[in-house]
């Protein structure tokens, strides 16, 4: 067998293709972390943020938040629309907008607002908390502030507080009765509104969130809606409000081809509207640029077929070529790409607490006087195996062994016992009936569904419902790596399961480099070494919607820096701790402190009637209340 190198491990775990330049396998068979594109001489060996993360007794699982990362998304954007703004000659400018709906944690939004700062990048809402938020947190006095989502008269009146705060707030009428309500507003209160209207586009996009446009879409306008709402406004004294056209045709595009549909029937909307009188200012196209989560560059529903340039020269070039060819003025550009800032920056990691088989331990098969004839078939075909011939008819027979086996258990005609040596037989001949198929020049479908019957079930440290939603939810793929070992040959085939009592908390779809795979190969588990796997690009979305399934809470957070004059080249500039058991339980509208007081009202009980010491109800009591104190995961 041929010596296992780094380059193997690359084309097994492809993590150049997916990481965006922020990721890469180590000489040392490490995972490495360079948050600066620019700077590739500040490299992190994350096996030192794994052992400074135990210094700090931060206990796994952990979600580790490179915030260096996030700025470099969003320079990488904005320099983009920038360099292509400049080649084009195109006239307007790039005003791009981050969705906070991707995530709203504090951490993010700031780190994002302060990064956008040198380029008057805003923020987006989509609902009155959001707005709340973002009024606070969008203080650039050129940055845009993006209302989308559905609106009532709070949220209106919201909006045009930050109009008199001075801010560029938009409100982007998803419907018509809401611009009804926003004139009704807006007279009360004397404020002018700026207004965008969002068009329900023919062009859908390609991938899970197709249906974002056409005729079904869930918001916008139709064409003779969004013409009413002009002479509707123009009615009103308010026409001159009317300044941005928004479409949106889905998340995650993976087919580079919907852009440049969207972009030229966007293109010809915002044309007309110039033509019949309508001072545009803005095209907002929406978020949808994708995040190449499997690595394979294609249209599969976890990829992109483009790059970010790519998808910014086509947006920029598209509005100016329409805009050029009408006779009408380029308008400034939004964009509210939100995955694509975030998805890098975070991932979750977590120790495999254990591995599960499906043929459990071992069990000794040495032949006993006056055993069933079928244990004696079954020990005949294993010993054949070494020599025979034709794998199949092995398979057969062990198979048909087993069932026979299981058939003359429940009718009392074979011991537990033997029933147990005929099982760890059958698995002893299906493991060594896999290990020679690679010596048949044609493998029937039988015999190559052996590998994943045979896989192991590395049991992680987390709950898949809180921490990766969408895997369960949607078949999102997401990255899995082991973060040490890779200059290591992985010999164990494994899907992953989670400490949730659901069936459904596994994952079992991975980045292979063949494209997707049922099964991972890691590497084995060595006793008194812990092995750390993380699930990456979790930064978008996975982040904020997961749920307290088995009531799992959130988890620990280490927010990570670069420092180039640090030996390690990163500090640790914050731990946020996760969800105690407590909070938890608080969130279900149970009262913790009124169950610590029941259950040390039944101990006292116990110690006045003599069944237990005081002392020990002493310990009892303080370790329940310490459990509800504690981290709602497992402690190694």
């Amino acid at each position: 067998m041929a010596k296992w190198t780094i380059n193997d491990a690359e084309q097994l775990y492809r993590v150049k293709r997916w990481g965006g330049g922020y990721f890469e396998i180590g000489s040392n068979g490490n995972l490495q972390v360079t948050p600066h594109l620019k700077n590739p001489n500040v490299r992190i060996d994350f096996n030192s943020v794994l052992e400074e993360i135990k210094e700090e007794g931060v206990q796994f699982p952990v979600v580790v938040r490179f915030h260096d990362i996030l700025r470099s998304q969003v320079a990488l954007l904005n320099d983009a629309f920038r360099q292509h703004i400049q080649e084009a000659e195109y006239q307007g400018q790039y005003l791009g907008v981050y969705p906070v709906k991707v995530n709203q944690m504090r951490e993010v939004v700031e780190e994002i607002a302060d990064a956008g700062q040198p380029y008057s990048y805003g923020l987006e809402a989509g609902s009155k908390a959001e707005l709340l938020t973002v009024l606070a947190y969008n203080t650039h006095a050129d940055a845009l502030t993006i209302l989308n989502g559905y609106k009532d008269e709070e949220f209106m009146k919201l909006a045009l507080l930050g109009r008199k705060m001075g801010r560029k707030v938009i409100v982007v009428v998803e419907k018509y009765s809401e611009l009804l309500q926003l004139v009704k507003s807006a007279q009360e209160l004397n404020i002018d509104p700026i207004i965008g209207v969002r068009s329900k586009m023919t062009v859908k996009g390609r991938g899970k969130w197709e249906s974002s446009g056409g005729d079904r879409a869930k918001f916008g306008l139709t064409n003779a809606e969004i013409i009413n709402a002009a002479r509707y406004l123009e009615q009103h004294n308010m026409g001159h409000c009317l300044k941005l056209l928004h479409f949106h045709i889905g998340s995650q595009l993976t087919d580079i081809r919907s852009v440049k549909e969207a972009v030229a029937e966007g293109g010809r909307i915002y044309a007309e509207l110039r033509h019949m009188g309508v001072e545009m200012e803005y095209v907002d196209v929406g978020g949808g640029l994708g995040v190449d989560y499997d690595g394979s560059q294609s249209t599969s529903d976890s990829s992109r077929n483009y790059s970010m340039d790519e998808y910014v020269a086509d947006v920029v070039y598209g509005i100016r070529d329409v805009c050029d060819l009408e006779g009408v003025p380029h308008p400034n550009l939004v964009s509210e790409s939100g995955r694509a800032m975030t998805a890098h920056h975070s991932c979750v990691i977590t120790p495999i607490m254990g591995e599960v088989t499906a043929s459990g331990m071992d069990f000794d098969t040495t032949y006993r006087e006056g055993e069933h004839w079928l244990l004696g078939q079954m020990r005949e075909q294993v010993e054949l195996l070494p020599s025979a011939d034709n794998l199949q008819e092995i398979f057969n027979d062990v198979s048909q062994y087993k069932e026979q086996a299981l058939d003359a258990f429940k009718l009392r005609v074979i011991s537990m016992e033997e029933l147990a040596k005929i099982e760890t037989l059958y698995w002893r001949s299906c493991r060594q009936i896999s290990a020679r198929l690679k010596e048949l020049d044609f493998i029937p479908e039988e015999l190559r569904e052996l590998e994943v019957g045979l896989s192991s079930q590395y049991l992680c440290n987390l709950s898949v419902f809180q921490s990766a939603a969408d895997t369960w939810a949607i078949d999102q793929v997401l990255p899995v790596v082991p973060l040490t070992r890779m200059n290591e040959r992985p010999t164990v085939n494994c899907s992953l399961v989670d400490i949730t009592c659901d069936s459904d908390g596994k994952i079992d779809q991975f980045v292979g480099n063949e494209g997707l795979t049922d099964t991972l190969p890691l590497h084995p588990l060595k006793d008194g070494e812990e092995y750390y796997i993380g699930l990456f690009l979790t930064g978008a979305y996975q982040d904020v919607m997961g749920d307290m399934h088995n009531l799992f809470g959130r988890l620990n957070e280490v927010h990570i820096f670069t420092d180039d004059d640090d030996p390690k080249d990163f500090y640790i500039e914050e731990v946020v701790r996760g969800s105690s058991v407590s909070d938890v339980l608080s969130i279900m509208q149970y009262n913790p402190d009124s169950m610590a007081t029941d259950v040390k009202r039944v101990i006292d009980k116990l110690i006045a009637a003599g069944d237990i010491r005081p002392r020990e109800g002493v310990k009892w009591i303080d370790f329940y209340e310490d459990c509800l104190a504690g981290y709602t995961y497992l402690k190694r």
